[in-house]
């Protein structure tokens, strides 16, 4: 009996944590750009302002590995942005050494005005929170993420055994 109510515990906080995040994931702000755009130019800006052999270029292999994402999933996103007209995206030489990415003047524009809005809104929120309520929260999310993470990588190790088995 004590072994199912534990079962039933788990699965309420699981139930809880995974509601949680898609809330707190979820656009509240207002916004100019989705989540994943913003954090692409936020990233393409960064690199282009690091003196790096990469000369102010963000290539896409890099962004997909910043981003977690696939190249496939990067690929479509910055093709979106240079649709609109954020990003540029070029190669070098035949494209098979790397194609990369650099803001353009436009997307600059989009992601200052969409820094202001987040930091006039995460500043209200930090000030009625307050800044040590919230260094400690952002420090248990990354010792969560990284049980997190072990774990699915756990279960990626177990699913590979299983099927080396059968």
């Amino acid at each position: 009996m004590e072994n199912e109510n534990k079962k039933s515990d788990i699965l309420e906080l699981s139930n809880e944590l995974t509601v949680r995040r898609y809330l707190f994931n979820k656009d509240h702000v207002n916004r100019i750009l989705s989540i994943p755009d913003y954090i692409a130019l936020h990233i393409i800006k960064e690199t282009e302002h690091l003196e790096t052999i990469y000369a102010g270029r963000t290539y896409l292999k890099d962004l997909a590995e910043k981003m977690q994402l696939s190249i496939r999933q990067t690929s479509r996103m910055v093709g979106n942005l240079k649709d609109r007209g954020l990003v540029k995206w070029s190669h070098d030489g035949d494209g098979r050494e790397g194609t990369y990415v650099t803001i353009t003047e436009s997307g600059e524009e989009i992601l200052k005005k969409q820094e202001n809005i987040l930091k006039d809104y995460y500043g209200k929120v930090i000030q009625q929170y307050g800044e040590d309520n919230l260094i400690q929260l952002l420090h248990m999310m990354k010792q969560l993420e990284t049980v997190m993470h072990s774990q699915l990588e756990g279960m990626e190790v177990s699913e590979e055994d299983d099927r080396e088995i059968e």
